[in-house]
């Protein structure tokens, strides 16, 4: 959702994921008057019918610069050093925005500093039939309305509307562009031409980030919005799940769009005129070989991709990298770790931000609700905002996923694998060392109910991933799984709340998010037995993620072929 605040004689008020008609009244009483100074005027001046290449660099300019700002909230962002555009925002504004609003917000913010035409889908139709949730309907949505913003528009109100946008608005065909109702975004050929900061990167399972950076060696870093207006910073990997056309889950890129039948006033002002859009048959950018692999386009069996680059058949996320990546793909092991623990950092850092704004909400004081809501991952209201399954979900897929390259490039070394580039003398003990430097660099801090600051490093916060409760309700102790007596001392939650916390540990075990299983258990239902998947009671047992422990049973593995002694019990010497 977007939505500002702004000031009046006799104090503020704020307008936060307001409604159109009360922003309209707001109008008509003429309290969102902008200030004179015209350099802060509220209003969309059009002055270019079409988004030239020089406006597309600018946008992804734009996004790179926010992405690298040290900021947390899109309020902060748009008001920091990162925006260029700061000062012209009329005085009363404030920036909100969720995954789904944020790249419609950036896009026309934007838009709308640079005199560019902008419009977007307002409503979608379910291909699952009335009443369907539309953002997690199985056959994909269709676009049935549209709107575009004129010169003489207030964008102020015209960005707070895109409040409306949901992720159902990327739920659609990746090969959809009827007219007039056309996409937003069309699917683009993964090279670093078309994969480029403001690029739209859509989950299947409800969440949307935009591309801020492509690194040399292929990586994709993300920024993300969330419903408690935090901001996260990440990076494209299995955390995004791959699906079928037909879902539009994967890379978007902005569809271009002309202003058409104006006029232009002596000053150069386009009055009036229609939105169209370009076909995908008119983009050399577009391809659908994201859903259905490199050589033989298979939609039918899409869950059988054969993606290939020079020769060499990878899997999806490798082709993207390998796609993406200035010549041929090396992995350089040690950096790859430390780039990945970097990432890692940054999402635990999002994570903080996030449960302190439930804290700071005071949600913990709240009494425990009788049932959890019909699906943690896929909700409304205080749960949504407040919560964090999802996100904690993501964190131990990239753990994960971290866990699983060391082992991949430990694979690769003992393999020979040429595209490994490592000039030491012992990988493991060099990515051991990486790994411990990293996690004394990363700090996380919260302050327990007794107002004492508790400190984690990195390693902390990996040892912690499956007892670091999601649920909004619970003390901060509990959000951030402490186990040690002493720290759990000053947490203030009662016998309800504890058991509620000890009936969801399997929940917590569980790194898949699961939109469509039902999760509306009460206290005795979320304990009976049967776990699995789509048991809507989570799992047995959590994965493997202790990093350190894997490099250490090689370091072991090596020294006892040599018949050496390990000593391995504590962290490198740093």
């Amino acid at each position: 959702m977007v939505g500002f605040r702004f000031s009046m004689a006799r104090g503020e008020a704020i307008l936060a994921r307001a409604g159109l008609a009360v922003t309209a009244a707001l109008m008509g009483l003429g309290l969102m008057a902008a200030p004179a100074e015209a350099a802060r005027s509220s209003k969309w001046i059009i002055t270019k019918d079409h988004w030239t290449e020089s406006d597309e660099r600018g946008f992804s300019d734009f996004v790179t610069a926010l992405g690298d700002a040290d900021c947390y909230t899109m309020n902060d962002c748009l008001k920091s050093a990162a925006n260029p555009y700061r000062a012209t925002d009329p005085y009363y504004v404030r920036w909100y925005a969720d995954c789904a609003d944020m790249p419609y917000m950036l896009r026309a913010y934007y838009a709308w500093k640079n005199g560019l035409p902008f419009a977007h889908q307002t409503a979608m139709r379910s291909g699952d039939g009335p009443g369907s949730d539309i953002r997690y309907s199985l056959e994909g949505n269709q676009v049935v309305a549209r709107r575009h913003a004129r010169t003489g528009t207030n964008a102020v109100t015209f960005i707070q509307y895109i409040g409306a946008v949901s992720t159902g608005m990327y739920r659609h065909h990746a090969g959809a562009e009827a007219d007039p109702y056309f996409t937003d975004h069309y699917s683009p050929k993964i090279s670093r031409d078309t994969i480029r900061p403001g690029t739209v990167v859509y989950d299947v399972n409800g969440h949307v980030t935009m591309v801020y950076k492509v690194t040399e060696d292929g990586r994709v870093l993300t920024l993300a919005a969330h419903p408690d207006q935090s901001l996260s910073r990440s990076y494209f990997g299995r955390n995004f799940l791959r699906t079928q056309a037909k879902l539009g889950t994967g890379f978007k890129n902005w569809r271009p769009i002309r202003l058409e039948g104006y006029k232009r006033a002596a000053n150069g002002v386009l009055y009036g005129g229609r939105v169209t859009a370009v076909s995908n048959a008119e983009l050399p950018g577009f391809s659908l070989q994201q859903y259905a692999g490199t050589e033989v386009l298979n939609f039918t069996k899409w869950y059988e991709p054969s993606f290939e680059v020079k020769g060499q058949k990878l899997n999806y996320y490798e082709w993207v990298r390998a796609s993406l990546s200035v010549g041929d793909l090396k992995y350089r092991p040690v950096r790859e770790l430390r780039g990945m623990l970097t990432s890692l950092c940054q999402d635990a850092a999002a994570r903080k931000h996030a449960v302190d704004i439930a804290i700071k909400t005071g949600i913990h004081r709240y009494p425990q609700p009788n049932r959890l809501p019909d699906n943690i991952y896929g909700t409304t209201g205080t749960w949504e905002s407040y919560s964090t399954p999802s996100r904690d979900a993501r964190l131990k897929t990239s753990f994960k996923e971290t866990f699983d390259l060391v082992q991949k490039l430990l694979d690769m070394q003992a393999q020979g694998d040429p595209k490994l580039s490592y000039s030491g003398t012992d990988l493991a003990a060099d990515m051991l060392k990486a790994f411990y430097e990293e996690s004394h660099a990363c700090e996380i801090t919260y302050r327990s109910t007794a107002g004492q600051t508790v400190r984690l490093d990195l390693e902390d916060v990996m040892t912690r991933l499956w007892t670091m409760s999601f649920d909004p309700y619970h003390c901060i102790e509990r959000r951030w799984g402490a186990t040690d007596p002493a720290e759990l001392a000053s947490c203030r939650d009662g016998a309800k709340k504890t058991a509620w916390y000890d009936a969801e540990k399997h929940l917590r075990y569980q790194i898949d998010r699961t939109y469509d299983v039902d999760m509306g258990h009460d206290l005795q239902s979320l304990k009976a037995p049967g776990r699995g998947l789509y048991s809507g009671r989570g799992v047995d047992s959590p994965p493997d993620v202790d990093i350190p422990a894997l490099l250490k049973r090689n370091l072991r593995t090596k020294i006892e072929a040599h018949n050496e002694q390990p000593a391995l019990d504590a962290a490198p010497a740093l």
